[in-house]
């Protein structure tokens, strides 16, 4: 199993907790992703006790999975919250988040995003460009504000990770470029609707080393010593997130491992204890703490492959057809018997349409599979492609499973739409 203790079979029967996840597929149907209260509140909680003591915020990035239990867990809990839009901010408020806790990212933020997040006093802005700068005070003119900003810089450091989640490269469209960082800063100092609180950076995700986030971090400390030299003041530094996870046997730093590694090399830096530090964790907050609970409908055998036809597919989770990436596939029902080698694919009409590839499996049609490590980027990237409903989402605790979200209608997904007039 991945890293999912809150997985386990009795019996040969699958539990999530203490909830047989026959139960759950008997009581909510599948497709259904499935997540861990408990889990989810240890991750976090690693952070927190790593960073307990310090000056220190830890965000949660709703863009791994922004169902609003999720999101009212990690609020209970204190935590902060990175947003890169405004139906993201609005998840937050209807959760009750604190919106003096949310820091606003995001490359293209639109003058509603904007809008909506001055008139809500977001904790920041993470600017990504002069033109966004420029935007913004523009904006906080007009409701007689100052602004809250802090300057993402991309430091050119290679995170080692997939290229479609690398972000801080120079040619990433992520962040101000590095030389042109001390300039962007003196243009937001000038802005008299700005106030500038902090430097920040993120250079990608499923990150399983320490030394590309020390690599950014140094860079960054030099670049804010030039700052402060300029005279431009700093609050706060924000390193981002992106710290891995294990899906096959990846062997990331454990996250308080992480956190003392930076918060030694803050401590050496001349202005490292005048800087708050900031920090925004998704997947390795929820993506060990979820999986996708999924149907066998047939078994098919060709001359040259076996398939398990399930009724979960790419729409659902999304991760494999985009990024080739692996997921575990654990029967909920352990049988004794020959085991057969399959691709699990679903339904959509797409050769790209597959779940997991060349797996050893004892399953008969009809069987239940949990998609491992299924929590960050799998509900959230999800869509209605074939127009299939998006999966139920349930919430375990302890002998509790609770509906989190319930699985869409067909109905639903037209309802936004309208037939053409009558013909004359």
């Amino acid at each position: 199993m991945s890293n999912m203790q809150w997985c386990h079979y009795r019996n040969d029967q699958l539990l999530a907790e203490e909830v047989p996840l026959a139960s759950v597929a008997s009581e909510f149907g599948t497709p259904t992703y499935v997540y861990s209260k408990a889990a989810i509140l240890d991750a976090y909680g690693e952070f927190v006790r790593a960073a307990q003591g310090r000056r220190a915020l830890v965000c949660y990035a709703l863009k791994a999975n922004s169902n609003l239990a999720v999101i009212e867990l990690l609020a209970r809990a204190g935590a902060g919250f990175d947003i890169v839009s405004a139906g993201e901010l609005a998840r937050v408020l209807a959760a009750g988040g604190d919106p003096a806790k949310v820091v606003f990212s995001g490359v293209g933020k639109s003058e509603a995003d904007i809008r909506a997040a001055l008139a809500v006093g977001v904790r920041c802005f993470n600017v990504e460009s002069e033109p966004e700068l420029e935007r913004i005070n523009a904006l906080a003119a007009g409701t007689g504000q100052r602004a809250p900003i802090s300057l993402r810089i991309n430091p050119d450091v290679d995170a080692g990770t997939h290229p479609y989640i690398s972000t801080g490269l120079r040619e990433n469209k992520f962040g101000i470029a590095h030389e042109r960082a001390l300039d962007a800063f003196k243009l937001a100092a000038s802005l008299p609707n700005l106030e500038v609180l902090g430097i920040d950076c993120h250079i990608g995700s499923q990150i399983t080393e320490i030394a590309p986030f020390l690599a950014a971090l140094d860079k960054l400390l030099e670049l804010a010593g030039r700052i402060e030299r300029a005279g431009v003041a700093l609050q706060h530094l924000d390193l981002g997130g992106g710290l891995g996870i294990d899906y096959q046997g990846e062997q990331p730093p454990a996250r308080g491992e992480l956190l003392a590694a930076i918060f030694e090399r803050v401590a050496a830096h001349p202005l490292g204890q005048r800087y708050e530090l900031m920090f925004e964790f998704g997947r390795s907050i929820v993506g060990n703490a979820g999986l996708l609970l999924t149907r066998v409908e047939y078994l098919k055998s060709t001359p040259v492959k076996d398939f398990a036809v399930v009724d979960a597919a790419m729409n659902d989770l999304m991760r494999p057809a985009l990024y080739d990436a692996w997921h575990g596939v654990l029967p909920v029902v352990r049988r004794v018997g020959q085991k057969v080698v399959y691709d699990v694919v679903g339904p959509v009409c797409e050769s790209g349409d597959w779940l997991a590839r060349n797996r050893a499996l004892a399953i008969s049609a009809g069987d239940l599979l949990a998609i491992e490590t299924a929590g960050a980027y799998g509900m959230a990237m999800s869509s209605n492609y074939n127009s299939r409903p998006r999966a139920a989402e349930v919430l375990v605790d302890g002998r509790r499973a609770l509906l989190v979200r319930s699985r869409e209608t067909v109905e639903s997904l037209y309802a936004l739409e309208r037939r053409l007039p009558p013909e004359d």
